[in-house]
């Protein structure tokens, strides 16, 4: 079984000295990737954007991977097996990992899988993000619900939770960086006069 407490400890400070935040580390099975190796899932944004630039991700993936060499080299294998490691921004339909993400988040919609059933015995929810309360450690997040109404969970009982894309959700998010764009090998005009050809 791999330790993801571990696994974070030894990966968030790689991605705080690029400047990064990390969002999610996540490991899947063989069976959910498809072939022979898990993946390592790094998931990390640029505070600033909430993006995560080409460079980045290669940046971040030599620095997590010389890190786990050192480790490995030192004797502690964080993954025993053999995996691929994957590193990404979180999207525009992003989880919500964080209690800074409900905050950020409220007024989107979002669904939610909590490991405890609540209210009437469901453990899945679909609805409008009303937001999150309470110190570290105790925060509630309040869900308005499409079939239950307005139902409130702590946060320690969240499963998984994500964004989901509506045009609202598209409005609010920051804009890709487009930087590069013009480096793409042969303009839109010369694509198309390709094709009339």
């Amino acid at each position: 079984m791999v330790d993801i407490a571990r696994l974070t400890e030894v990966i968030e400070p790689e991605v705080k000295a690029l400047g990064l935040d990390l969002v999610r580390v996540r490991v899947f099975g063989k069976s959910e990737v498809g072939d022979d190796e898990i993946a390592l899932q790094i998931m990390a944004e640029n505070p600033a954007t909430g993006q995560l630039l080409l460079d980045d991700c290669a940046a971040l993936s030599h620095r997590i991977s010389d890190r786990m060499d050192v480790l490995e080299a030192a004797g502690e294998m964080l993954i025993e097996e053999a995996y691929r490691l994957e590193v990404s921004s979180p999207g525009i339909d992003r989880p919500l990992t964080r209690p800074k993400d409900y905050a950020n988040w409220a007024g989107h919609e979002i669904k939610v899988n909590l490991a405890a059933p609540i209210e009437g015995n469901r453990k899945g929810l679909h609805g409008e993000l009303v937001g999150i309360e309470g110190e570290a450690g105790a925060e509630i997040v309040t869900v308005a619900d499409k079939k239950s109404g307005t139902v409130s969970f702590p946060l320690e009982n969240v499963q998984s939770a994500r964004l989901i894309l509506t045009d609202k959700l598209i409005a609010a998010s920051r804009p890709l960086d487009a930087s590069g764009a013009d480096e793409v090998v042969g303009g839109a005009d010369d694509i198309l006069e390709e094709q009339e050809d």
